[in-house]
């Protein structure tokens, strides 16, 4: 009892901050202030901008950014880590604020936040690594088509139509501008769009969303442009925290959207800390902590109105990028951004809605690496098929369903490569190469194959209709030493195509079974079968012995020319037995 309670809280302290967070914040605040600062300046219309698409407004997406920034900055598993509200989870927000409100969104992310402690403390997070590259890409694609579509109506200055589906509201939002044109919308969406790509490209340091949104606000503001559609008044102030919004008759009904937030969470969190650390040399996130940091970020981030919040790539790069070395960086960009809440929420509210919608814009087509995508569809034409399907589904479906779909296509399709792998020839019996031995052996209707590989649910069936179709023979030794892998379907199918084989009058030996695979043989009855008159053996020398005893007692003389073809069929007492074919 006492070694599991020790277990239990070392495990518990394992997720929590140590000392040697600290010292890493001590190392060089000055540069990780001025990097904090930044990202503030970059995370800013980021942050109003998606809490705009969620939904649930400008004012959740600053309240997430700052809540959630500064938890996950805190407890989180990376040093380098930036988190808030994104585009990725802002696609699957979308449906959810349609189907159940904005209660329902802030109830989804609380739940979302405790299966993230869940995880953590189940350690789940080493597990995140084994998805798929094309999956990665192929959604990370699919997200940036969701965001670019999801920014077509404020980008066109017109109500943003009914629906759930961003493919039907993109069309009629299209539909509406035709009949309603508003050139001022799209001059900002556009302005502001090239300013930062076009920026990007001349001098990446330089913080061109907020120059270009900034320049957009102060046009519309001077010009008098009321088509330019403002975001409106904001709180000066993060609400008091409250869980008014929780009602526990709808929790059975928010499970799945919870999971799906969850799933999303760590699995974006995990990606973009994996990002930092090959961006950096000697920083390596704890993905467990991460997960833990992520939670708590969740979980108090609906109780002050905050949408749902993941690590974010982009955010995460420019910390990077501007030399942040601790998580003292990402507290200061959630700082900066309650003080920008506090202080200029009447500036902010001024900020034209096209505006943000062409950073968001700007932002979907930099989320699109050209250059993996190409190296992604030239590897092989598996990767490219899951790239391709994953990002499909991202667009006519949701990103939660991509992701299954991807991973079940990449996982059929890795299977399908490893039975491949899987053999079983025909192989010589003795070490060297002594071809009387061997043609000899073979006159005796001894004949030997090696089993190499993995001998499992994938690749079983084949090996079974292969070597019960072997003919003219009266032992079959089954060397079974390179077999890597063996599952229960495995087993099966090896004691079905001994019961074949003996029905046929035919005797199966075997040579140099692993430890490890006599349990599974064992328990599905296929290891006694084996064992019944001594027919298992250590090595294939000592089943060959065994297998000429057995033919000199059946009374099947050795000595038979090698050239003959056919031999008259040894005398037996089982009636059973059918004739060798």
């Amino acid at each position: 009892m006492t070694t599991a309670c020790s277990r239990a809280w070392a495990r518990i302290t394992s997720l929590l901050p140590t000392r040697a967070d600290l010292a890493e914040v001590r190392r060089d605040p000055r540069r990780d202030l001025l990097a904090g600062l930044t990202v503030a300046v970059v995370a800013l219309p980021l942050a109003l901008g998606f809490g705009v698409s969620s939904g649930l407004g400008a004012e959740a997406g600053l309240a997430t950014a700052v809540v959630a920034g500064a938890l996950a900055a805190v407890f989180g598993g990376s040093n380098l880590q930036v988190s808030g509200p994104t585009g990725a989870m802002t696609v699957v927000l979308v449906p959810i604020v349609g189907q159940y409100g904005a209660r329902g969104v802030l109830t989804v992310g609380l739940m979302a936040g405790v299966m993230l402690v869940t995880l953590a403390a189940l350690r789940a997070g080493r597990y995140m690594q084994y998805v798929p590259a094309p999956v990665v890409e192929g959604f990370t694609l699919g997200i940036a088509c969701v965001i670019g579509l999801q920014q077509i109506p404020n980008a066109l200055g017109v109500p943003k139509p009914e629906g759930d589906r961003v493919l039907v509201v993109t069309w009629r939002a299209v539909e509406e501008f035709a009949k309603n044109p508003n050139w001022t919308a799209v001059g900002f969406a556009v302005a502001v769009a090239a300013v930062m790509l076009v920026g990007a490209r001349w001098q990446p340091t330089i913080p061109f969303s907020i120059l270009a949104v900034i320049a957009a606000t102060l046009v519309a503001q001077v010009a008098g442009l009321d088509a330019a559609k403002p975001i409106g008044t904001l709180p000066s102030g993060l609400p008091a925290p409250s869980l008014s919004f929780l009602e526990l008759g709808s929790l059975g009904s928010l499970l799945a959207p919870a999971v799906a937030v969850a799933a999303l969470a760590a699995l974006e969190s995990l990606l973009s800390a994996s990002v930092a650390d090959g961006m950096t040399v000697g920083q390596k996130h704890n993905p467990d902590r991460e997960l833990f940091g992520q939670g708590l970020a969740n979980i108090a981030a609906p109780l002050f109105g905050g949408v749902p919040a993941t690590g974010a790539i982009a955010r995460t790069a420019v910390n990077v990028r501007t030399g942040a070395s601790s998580r003292l960086a990402a507290l200061t960009h959630a700082a900066v951004l309650a003080v920008i809440v506090f202080a200029a929420a009447p500036l902010v509210s001024k900020i034209p809605l096209a505006a943000l919608a062409g950073v968001l814009l700007a932002t979907a087509i930099r989320m699109v690496e050209v250059g993996s995508l190409r190296a992604m569809a030239k590897a092989t034409r598996s990767d490219a098929l899951i790239l391709v399907l994953t990002a499909v589904a991202t667009l006519a479906l949701d990103l939660v369903y991509a992701v299954i779909i991807g991973l079940v296509v990449a996982g059929a399709l890795a299977l399908r490569a490893v039975a491949k792998q899987a053999r079983f020839d025909q192989v010589p019996l003795d070490q060297g190469d002594h071809s009387d031995e061997e043609h000899a052996l073979l006159a005796e209707h001894i004949v030997a194959y090696r089993i190499d590989g993995p001998l499992f649910f994938a690749a079983a069936h084949r090996f079974l209709l292969e070597l019960t179709e072997v003919a003219d023979v009266r032992v079959v030794i089954l060397r079974m030493s390179r077999v890597s892998t063996m599952d229960a379907t495995g087993a099966l199918v090896l004691k079905d195509a001994v019961e074949k084989l003996k029905r046929r009058g035919i005797v199966v030996m075997t040579s140099g079974i692993r430890p490890g695979q006599r349990q599974v043989l064992e328990s599905v009855g296929a290891l006694d079968l084996l064992r019944l008159e001594g027919r298992e053996y250590g090595s294939t020398p000592e089943a060959i012995r065994a297998a000429r005893d057995h033919l000199e007692m059946a009374g099947v003389l050795l000595a038979v020319p090698a050239q003959t073809t056919q031999t008259a069929r040894p005398k037996t007492n089982d009636v059973s037995e059918e004739p060798v074919r």
